[in-house]
């Protein structure tokens, strides 16, 4: 079986390899193999095993090589190719597409810190508002980065006010927010949710 990864995100990349290859496994610079190595890498068989593991690094540097790799999508070994980028407009890539799996590895965009500013404000008064806007960006934000970012109005909020009921009540919430969502293993956003629903009563 043949798999393509590629992204930005090389940690996230490496743990998936690692569960779905397991340790040993060989690992090949696709910039320096020759077409005429393709063969025994795909089909070559293994002295120990008859499914090799095989990890192929930044074989679209290669072009020679790349362009021959649909000529192998029956491997019988397990084969993940890694890429920083692909260029999705080549021919090699159209003709793989529909016949192996090919994931995006992306790394966590940067926080718009005005709009986790907007949903905490809306939390102070209204948990429901709160969640309706959160869900628009939640699927390009961090949990941990968001409730950090939190923290760090919640703190301001406290040094202007260091004697406010409120204000130690949130900062308590948020210390307890903050080690739920390292020793459990409930969805960080359901936590974070449940925290901006109960502001608004704090």
């Amino acid at each position: 079986m043949m798999r393509i990864f590629y992204g930005d995100d090389r940690v996230e990349a490496q743990q998936e390899i690692k569960r779905l290859l397991g340790d040993g496994y060989e690992v090949i610079e696709g910039s320096e193999l020759d077409v005429n190595d393709l063969p025994s890498v795909f089909l070559g068989a293994s002295l120990l095993t008859d499914t090799r593991h095989i990890l192929i690094r930044d074989i679209s540097l290669n072009k020679p090589a790349y362009d021959e790799l649909s000529k192998y999508l029956n491997t019988p070994h397990e084969v993940i190719i890694l890429e920083s980028k692909l260029d999705k407009r080549s021919v090699t890539y159209k003709a793989l597409r529909d016949k192996v799996e090919i994931r995006e590895f992306t790394l966590p965009a940067e926080i718009d810190f005005r709009q986790v500013f907007d949903i905490y404000r809306a939390a102070k008064t209204d948990g429901k508002r709160a969640l309706q806007i959160l869900g628009k960006v939640k699927p390009y934000e961090d949990p941990i980065q968001f409730t950090g970012l939190i923290v760090s109005q919640a703190i301001k909020d406290f040094a202007t006010r260091p004697n406010g009921a409120r204000e130690r009540k949130v900062l308590k919430e948020l210390s307890k927010l903050d080690l739920d969502m390292k020793s459990t293993k409930i969805d960080p956003w359901l936590l974070v949710e449940s925290f901006l629903l109960r502001l608004s009563s704090l």
